[in-house]
């Protein structure tokens, strides 16, 4: 009770300070959060594309539909398969006519196979898994051919991989210059208030009692500047989505208030350190 009513009585002698304080913490996680941001919406879009990996095996001229229906049952209870269209040769000349209208006059009435198409389940769309099962699917008579654009796929997912990575490597760049800055700025609250603390210290306050205060002020400012932050970041998605006729995915709450949690954490780290590095220096 003591520290947190000397945590806000260090917000009510120093407003300005204070404000500094969360101003700047809200910047560092605004950046923080804009970064946060294009890596969700990059992940969203490279997860609908990988949402249209599929397998399309093409059946043998003359194999009766009774046929094609037993084959497909047995492809749908495949681990890594989560459904099964069965398309006929009328439907594959209307899908065709469809996608390619300016080609439609070339397309003929028997022209096209019928085929099976096979979607796989979210965690099975790896390069690897998807040439396995297509492995799998050439084992039957009745599959004349088998097209899933392998390449395609393999770069897809180093593409995913990459994004991943340099997402993780920025992310954690970012995360280290907002503790930086924030422990900074929370130096300066420190400094401030160092002849109250060298006067504690004569009276015999141990240091985890003097440190108790400075962390709560650094995780209350850590809250308030992630809110912040979260605002700045939400005003600006509406800004681009305005201008630049985007449809953008914001962060759910979850993300959110993981966000906010993340502002408090660096505040209590950023005032460990400072504190520490003073109280070492007394």
């Amino acid at each position: 009770m003591q520290a947190i009513n000397t945590a806000f009585t260090a917000f009510r002698r120093s407003p300005l300070l204070s404000a500094l304080s969360i101003t700047t913490i809200a910047f560092s996680l605004f950046a923080f959060g804009l970064f946060g941001l294009v890596a969700l919406n990059i992940r969203d879009a490279l997860q609908r594309v990988s949402e249209r990996v599929e397998i399309r095996a093409f059946v043998a001229d003359g194999t009766p539909m009774e046929k094609i229906a037993t084959v497909s049952d047995e492809i749908s209870k495949f681990p890594e398969v989560s459904r099964i269209d069965v398309v006929t040769p009328e439907q594959a000349l209307e899908r065709a006519r469809k996608e390619l209208g300016e080609f439609s006059d070339v397309f003929e009435a028997g022209f096209l196979p019928a085929s099976i198409d096979v979607k796989l389940k979210d965690g099975f769309r790896d390069p690897a898994t998807v040439k396995k099962v297509a492995d799998r699917l050439r084992e039957y008579d009745t599959i004349d051919d088998i097209r899933f654009g392998e390449e395609w796929i393999a770069q897809l997912y180093k593409l995913r991989n990459i994004a991943g990575v340099a997402g993780a490597a920025l992310g954690l760049a970012f995360a280290a210059v907002a503790i930086i800055i924030i422990g900074a700025t929370i130096r300066m609250a420190v400094l401030a208030r160092a002849r109250e603390i060298s006067i504690m210290r004569l009276v015999g306050a141990t240091d985890g009692f003097i440190r108790r205060p400075f962390l709560l002020e650094g995780a209350v400012k850590g809250i308030l500047g992630g809110m912040l932050a979260l605002l700045l970041t939400f005003f600006a998605m509406k800004v681009l989505e305005q201008y630049l006729h985007l449809e953008t995915a914001f962060f759910d709450r979850r993300l959110a208030t993981l966000g906010v949690l993340f502002g408090a954490l660096m505040g209590l780290l950023g005032s460990l350190v400072s504190v520490g590095r003073h109280l070492r220096q007394i």
